[in-house]
């Protein structure tokens, strides 16, 4: 069982943002944090769990008190023995040394830091609230703290070239983290970016551009003992993130907080989807009231079983583990995706072994498209 802790606050809304965030207001997270204490301890599960994960938003937003009121909670109520990988979500601009310190104290052992880039013209465009030199200072403060550091950066940014890319890449490569994510810009509705996009004032690299920073980047980190494991993460060998292979592995989750989703597997069924409301007064008010706070709620048929496990296991490198698919559901994959898996072999996207389906590299650039490829007919 794997743990998701959703932190829906913000210093600023980032211009490209479309998670479930707002702007921070005090007041409004001491209310948070009690509600989502109360919902640990309304949610509690039997299974000893694998791994934790706060997310958001900007967990680092919370203080220390904050955090440990959640971290103990959870002690207090869940088998956490076994659990190998504890992860918070930080900002630069949100956090220093002692802070980090007192992570470590909490039994945090890994950080993610979203950094985007390290170029000040970007980060100012992007609506960041820290610059380069911050960010530098911020990872090199917790490579000395944490054994296990990993940083977000993005590329096809508006006004980004591959010359850019790079040098944020060679700054990246010298922090000497164990971990790099990094996430192509999809512009989305709802956020500054999409309504830049529908006024065409959003200008964002050509096609030959792009394709020199994704040839870039899946060059050069593994050059330098980044290893790609799943679509838009590099790790050094022992260093990928155990959660996140969760999600993509057919593994239990449990979120909690506004917002965040759940998959609970049961011998009866394919398994079974579950989501919280994302408006933060409602799952507040409903939490201290004892009303149900779910808005989504789907016990997974066989078809959106089977394409859920393809699509997520295509993300990985290794791709989807034939013998596994047909343990889970009875059938060979070729009597389900024949079709598809010879289609995307013509045009160049899937490697096909006796044992695995895997994407290969011009694949991952095109994975949204394979994926879709794996939804059935209804």
């Amino acid at each position: 069982m794997q743990i998701y802790i959703h932190i829906p606050f913000c210093r600023a809304k980032c211009k490209y943002c479309a998670f479930n965030s707002i702007v921070a207001q005090n007041d409004l997270i001491d209310e948070y944090v009690d509600a989502l204490c109360m919902e640990i301890k309304q949610s509690i599960q039997t299974q000893a769990v694998s791994t934790i994960y706060f997310g958001g938003g900007t967990p680092s937003i919370l203080n220390i008190k904050q955090l440990s009121k959640i971290v103990d909670t959870l002690y207090k109520d869940y088998d956490l023995s076994h659990c190998i990988e504890f992860t918070i979500e930080a900002n630069p601009g949100t956090v220093n040394k002692s802070y980090f310190n007192d992570l470590r104290k909490l039994g945090i052992n890994r950080l993610s830091l979203g950094v985007q880039s390290f170029d000040d013209k970007l980060l100012h465009n992007l609506g960041r609230i820290h610059n380069s030199e911050e960010a530098i200072e911020n990872v090199k403060t917790a490579v000395s703290i944490f054994d296990n550091v990993s940083i977000d950066l993005m590329y096809d940014l508006p006004n980004q070239t591959a010359q850019i890319l790079k040098n944020t890449l060679d700054t990246a490569i010298t922090l000497h983290t164990q971990h790099i994510s990094i996430y192509g810009l999809e512009v989305e509705e709802g956020t500054e970016f999409g309504r830049l996009q529908g006024l065409g004032d959003l200008k964002l690299p050509d096609d030959d551009e792009s394709d020199k920073m994704y040839e870039l980047i899946t060059k050069e980190l593994p050059q330098h003992g980044f290893q790609r494991y799943e679509i838009s993460n590099f790790a050094i060998e022992g260093f990928e993130s155990r959660h996140n292979l969760g999600y993509w592995s057919d593994t239990e989750y449990l979120g909690l907080g506004a917002g965040a989703h759940s998959y609970i597997q049961s011998e009866s069924t394919f398994g079974l989807r579950f989501s919280n409301t994302s408006n933060i007064r409602e799952y507040i008010d409903g939490i201290k009231s004892g009303l149900d706070i779910k808005i989504t709620e789907e016990i997974l048929t066989q078809k959106a079983a089977m394409e859920e496990f393809c699509f997520l296991a295509l993300r990985k490198a290794e791709g989807i583990d034939l013998n596994q698919f047909t343990d889970k559901f009875g059938v060979d994959i070729n009597c389900v995706y024949s079709e598809t898996i010879d289609k995307l072999k013509y045009e160049g996207l899937i490697d096909v072994s006796n044992s695995h389906i895997k994407l290969n590299k011009r694949g991952m650039k095109y994975g949204n498209y394979a994926f879709a490829e794996f939804l059935l007919d209804p």
